[in-house]
């Protein structure tokens, strides 16, 4: 038919046609090089596009934990500066003041020996109002003696009337150096005379402490006989009219919760067997009934007590010196308590005082029981001062 064309024979196919035909006939190697080289490609392909999914969740989980750290240390330092304030602003209520620690008597031998040892000097004053400097005998004196390694602590009370040398005062009791020139003078002569290291100090009140006890809810003491219970009564009075607190009296002896004008008046009874050196031991007692006391307290009722007790502190420890001790602090036990000197002998001049006999074997003796040190040779220093008091009182033994 004119007009049309006939596809009956291949050579006339249309062009495009031939050519696809023509693919469809390559050799059967060629076709089969030709069909996998589709799907490897596509594997490779598909082999891409998982492993960049990979790298995609990777790096997201990468960053989701870098955010989860950085919000942690965000906390973190918002929680330990919370901590830090909070104490920063309690430590500050204390009275703090600065002192010169080169002028308090530490030789460098006596403080590369006790280089293994935090010694402070605790000073209860009886004073009438809230001056706790110079001026204020310091009735009671306790040297709180920390081992850095154990943790151990031991409390050596030391005799107010202890005759020793004080600087520019000569030979006089050891009470009267707070007075002449408050803590400074006071460590200077515990550091010359017993060839200690004390830097540091904490000053109370007498006052503070009947307050502080109540504060606690009172502390379990043991009144042993009928004189101390009649020695007790009697401070009771007296105690109260300084405090401005009530004067109960103690029914009886034995076993029993004091307050704190109970308290301090039996820390002060001084004429039953045993003087001075008995008191000494009072007052080492209800610092450990208190501390044993405040143990047992929530954190609320710490919190309330330390409110209370830090603006009566006099002292030259920093806040940030506390603040460091607070870790270990909680390892702290108190595993002995110790009155000296240990050997004395009575004898009055223009007044009474307790003669150590000698000072230089008490600190010798000191020495051993309270650092480890057996074979303790007593500084020059201790040895010159021993001299002078056996030259004045002719008591050597």
């Amino acid at each position: 038919m004119a007009g049309k064309h006939s596809y009956d024979g291949e050579d006339e196919l249309p062009k495009a046609f031939q050519k696809d035909r023509e693919e469809d006939e390559l050799p059967k190697a060629f076709q089969k090089n030709k069909k996998q080289e589709r799907p490897e490609t596509m594997r490779k392909q598909n082999n891409n596009r998982t492993n960049n999914k990979k790298g995609k969740k990777k790096k997201g989980k990468l960053k989701l934990f870098g955010k989860i750290v950085l919000v942690l240390v965000i906390l973190l330092a918002i929680l330990l500066g919370s901590v830090y304030w909070f104490i920063s602003n309690k430590l500050g209520k204390l009275q703090q003041v600065d002192i010169d620690e080169g002028d308090l008597g530490i030789s460098d031998e006596i403080s590369a020996n006790l280089s293994g040892y935090r010694n402070i000097a605790i000073f209860g004053v009886d004073s009438r109002d809230n001056n706790l400097d110079r001026g204020n005998r310091s009735d009671c004196i306790i040297i709180a003696s920390i081992n850095n390694k154990t943790k151990e602590v031991k409390l050596i009370s030391v005799y107010r009337d202890t005759y020793v040398q004080i600087e520019g005062h000569g030979l006089d009791k050891i009470t009267h150096a707070y007075s002449y020139g408050s803590a400074p003078l006071a460590i200077k002569t515990l550091n010359t005379n017993l060839d200690l290291n004390i830097k540091e100090f904490v000053t109370v009140n007498f006052d503070a402490v009947a307050e502080a006890v109540d504060q606690l809810g009172g502390v379990t003491i043991n009144v042993e006989s009928q004189e101390e219970l009649k020695y007790l009564n009697s401070y009771i009075v007296e105690t109260a009219k300084v405090t401005g607190k009530s004067d109960a009296k103690v029914a009886s002896t034995g076993r029993q919760t004091l307050n704190g004008v109970q308290a301090v008046a039996y820390s002060r009874i001084r004429y039953t067997a045993g003087g001075d050196y008995k008191r000494t031991e009072r007052m080492r007692t209800v610092i450990e009934a208190m501390t044993n006391k405040l143990k047992t307290k929530n954190v609320s009722e710490m919190n309330r007590f330390i409110d209370f007790i830090l603006p009566k502190v006099y002292t030259n420890i920093t806040a940030g010196d506390i603040f460091a001790l607070m870790p270990s602090a909680a390892s702290f036990r108190i595993s002995e308590s110790i009155g000296w000197p240990y050997d004395t002998k009575g004898i009055t001049l223009d007044r009474w005082y307790g003669v150590p006999i000698t000072l230089q074997s008490n600190v010798s003796e000191l020495h051993k029981e309270a650092f480890g040190e057996p074979d303790y040779t007593p500084s020059e220093t201790v040895k010159t001062i021993s001299n002078s008091i056996v030259t004045k009182t002719g008591y050597n033994r």
